[in-house]
């Protein structure tokens, strides 16, 4: 039996973060009903590299979903909403602030018909305040977040992390609101409620110390490069070839070990440098050092070397490094699956593991309103009759 057998969710979000919602709740079982505009479907669908019409990131995003074709604008596609969501455990959403209401699929009309329902809500500012309207990209979220102005090298223009992180995290966030909602649901004897994620207040929540040490000291980080501010060492040094190997020796016995592994024992044994305060101070003199011994030998010997004294080290991947990763592999990390037209596809695995429970790919991505006849045509939320076994 699958985590979430059983849990119906209604996705009516496009693009990035209602779907990785979405996707995450179907991975562990949860049936999950996909609506789609008429034309076109969702916009993911061409995002990004094509095989044959379809984006490959689709078949990601919506795996395990099935897709019903509706036009929200119009009154029939928000009757056909209204008649599932009465039967629904969850419904995902995020359009901009005030687009549900406008369909007359806002929370109050929801909660009326459903006390149950659990309504997750994304959007780039939240359901409230002064930016609620504003359009909200996951861009704007990990800038307003506080994200964007870290990610550089000192002095250089700010850069993206290279995915659509801000969205992702809003994802996640909303799938443990989610989850303790159930929770409080089913264990508390609760009803069902609106749950309020940010995409800003996501990237936001996990800035570590970024607000305490402006409030306390008026502290005010800046990009740091490869760097990690006020942790020593911890950095990207260069090797022989131009490769670049990541080394992690900020702990106080892991500095040890690392300054005897690159036989600057005078470093090792310094008092100074006892503790993180200390190497934060010199931290300059000791990448110094550290770069001195990368620059003059091939990164495998470096991570050889390293790894044998047990100092935390490792490569910076490419895909293709990832795609070949015996740790990757080991773990069901990289999963030959196929696409709807029974074309194979190597897909990334599912996260978190769970030893009882764990999630599993059941069906491909669906082609658009695959399922549109048979689930508007069922008096009640109609199950699942494609999941008796996995797809990969």
């Amino acid at each position: 039996m699958d985590a979430l057998q059983g849990l119906k969710v209604l996705e009516l979000g496009q693009l990035i973060a209602g779907p990785f919602a979405g996707k995450t709740l179907a991975d562990f079982g949860a049936d999950v009903i996909k609506i789609e505009p008429v034309e076109g479907g969702d916009p993911l669908r061409t995002w990004r590299l094509m095989r044959e019409g379809t984006s490959v990131w689709w078949e990601v995003q919506s795996r395990n979903k099935r897709s019903v074709a509706l036009d929200l604008r119009q009154e029939a596609g928000q009757k056909a909403v209204l008649a599932l969501a009465a039967h629904a455990d969850v419904l995902i959403e995020n359009f901009k602030p005030g687009t549900m209401e406008d369909w007359g699929l806002g929370w109050e009309v929801l909660h009326a018909l459903n006390p149950k329902l659990i309504m997750l809500r994304i959007s780039g500012f939240g359901q409230t305040g002064p930016y609620r309207v504003k359009p909200g990209f996951g861009v704007l979220g990990e800038a307003m977040g506080g994200l964007r102005h870290l990610s550089a090298e000192p002095g250089r223009v700010p850069v993206r992390v290279g995915v659509s992180i801000g969205d992702t995290l809003a994802a996640l966030h909303g799938v443990i609101g989610l989850l303790m909602a159930l929770r409080h649901r089913e264990v508390n004897g609760g009803q069902g409620q609106m749950i309020d994620v940010a995409l800003y207040e996501s990237v936001f929540n996990v800035m570590e110390s970024l607000l305490p040490e402006y409030d306390a000291f008026g502290a005010v980080r800046g990009a740091a490069g490869s760097a990690l501010p006020g942790i020593a060492p911890s950095n990207a040094y260069r090797c022989a070839q131009g490769a670049y190997v990541l080394v992690a020796g900020n702990g106080d016995s892991i500095f040890r070990r690392l300054m005897q592994a690159i036989d600057r024992n005078d470093l090792a044994t310094d008092p100074g440098l006892a503790r993180n305060d200390g190497r934060v101070a010199r931290v300059a003199e000791i990448d110094a050092a550290i770069e001195a011994w990368t620059l003059t030998r091939p990164i495998e010997e470096v991570i050889a070397c390293l790894e044998a004294a047990h100092v935390p080290v490792g490569r910076i991947y490419t895909v293709a490094d990832i795609a070949a990763d015996p740790q990757y592999l080991a773990r069901d990390m990289i999963v030959q699956t196929q696409d709807a037209d029974g074309r194979p596809l190597k897909v990334p695995g599912i996260v978190p593991k769970l030893s009882q429970t764990p999630g599993r790919l059941r069906t491909p991505a669906p082609r658009l309103g695959e399922h549109t006849d048979r689930i508007l045509g069922a008096v009640a939320w109609p199950g699942r009759d494609d999941d008796s076994s996995p797809q990969a």
